[in-house]
């Protein structure tokens, strides 16, 4: 009786241990595409602000 149990309890760790390899895979993947598309969407900030503060200063110099 006593062996059943020791397996049950070595079957539950094990199963914990599983589960948690595969949220921290899907927790770390998520914060990785996460800090990407912060990164990609930053760059495309920043270009839209140059772009906008080009186009702003070209039009302030062409006025009398």
């Amino acid at each position: 009786m006593e062996g059943t149990m020791f397996w049950k309890i070595v079957g539950g760790l094990l199963l914990a241990w599983v589960a948690f390899m595969v949220i921290g895979t899907v927790v770390g993947f998520l914060a990785k595409a996460v800090f990407w598309i912060a990164v990609i969407g930053g760059g495309v900030f920043v270009g839209a602000a140059a772009y906008g503060a080009l186009k702003n200063s070209k039009q302030k110099q062409l006025r009398p």
